[in-house]
């Protein structure tokens, strides 16, 4: 339970980020527990997330602005483990270097920048440009629907959204939709839209679209061929993504290397048959 202090500075702090919401960054208490936030980072322009639905929640302590959260992000991201504790300077791993004057606000903004950096910490994850650009497309449909899990609701049935420290692929996106249920909605009607397979993730072929299509939806075609470590369902095998980053001399070097040394052979044979 939070004391005193705690509901008083959190409450100001909720209050002052729907005011003045930083860019790419959308935060809100649970209605349930003020020390349960829950935040979205969208992807931003320029970088291997655009665009991407990034969510995660901040765990913050009773005796909070005098001790950090904890820090986790759920979506995949290629950039952090799933529901994993963040080693930042801005967590629960650092309490002595928190500074009590930081808000969300400045939490969520140092999460952002850090997401965004190669610096690598307890709960990060090494992966390629082009794979996370493929979490980064796959990002609203793995929250709306548990990494493809999702199914409807059975007569009589009530589940539950209890439980935020560990939301993994399999709870048919029941604890997004409870915390997010505008951004829920709109991401059933873009899978719709973009003819996404709910229970895979890629789209759906089309005969009457045109050949060409965009990198998001070039992503959203890749078929899952295995998953990365600590990533689960959601991530395809990794040499599909890097295919899509390589060129045609990069991906046939083996057979341009031995027509090379053909040609110089053949070419030192006849310079051969020449001078003799």
């Amino acid at each position: 339970m939070a004391t005193k202090a705690a509901f008083k500075r959190l409450t100001r702090e909720y209050q002052n980020i729907q005011k003045n919401p930083p860019p790419f960054i959308v935060a809100h208490p649970s209605e349930t527990n003020i020390l349960e936030w829950h935040y979205i980072l969208t992807g931003p322009p320029g970088t291997p997330y655009e665009n991407g639905q990034y969510w995660g929640t901040l765990m913050f302590p009773p005796e909070y602005p005098f001790a950090p959260p904890a820090i986790r992000m759920h979506t995949p991201s290629g950039r952090f483990q799933p529901s994993t504790r963040l080693c930042l300077s801005i967590s629960d791993f650092h309490p002595k270097s928190f500074n009590p004057a930081w808000e969300v606000s400045t939490i969520l903004i140092g999460l952002l920048s850090f997401m965004t950096s190669e610096e690598m910490t307890t709960g990060s994850v090494s992966a390629s440009e082009a794979e996370r650009r493929v979490f980064a497309a796959r990002s609203r449909w793995w929250n709306s629907t548990g990494g493809g899990s999702h199914s409807s609701a059975t007569p009589g049935v009530t589940r539950t959204a209890k439980g935020i420290n560990n939301v993994k692929a399999g709870d048919g996106g029941l604890k997004f939709r409870t915390e997010w249920p505008e951004l829920d909605e709109e991401n059933w009607a873009w899978m719709k839209e973009h003819r996404i397979d709910t229970s895979t993730g890629q789209i759906l072929p089309d005969p009457n679209a045109p050949t060409r299509c965009s990198p998001e939806t070039s992503a959203l075609r890749r078929r899952p061929n295995g998953s990365a470590p600590g990533i689960g369902a959601v991530m395809e095998g990794g040499h599909v993504a890097r295919e899509a980053g390589e060129g045609w001399a990069r991906r046939h070097r083996v057979w341009i290397g031995l027509a090379v040394l053909f040609g110089y052979a053949l070419i030192s044979r006849l310079v051969s048959d020449v001078q003799g």
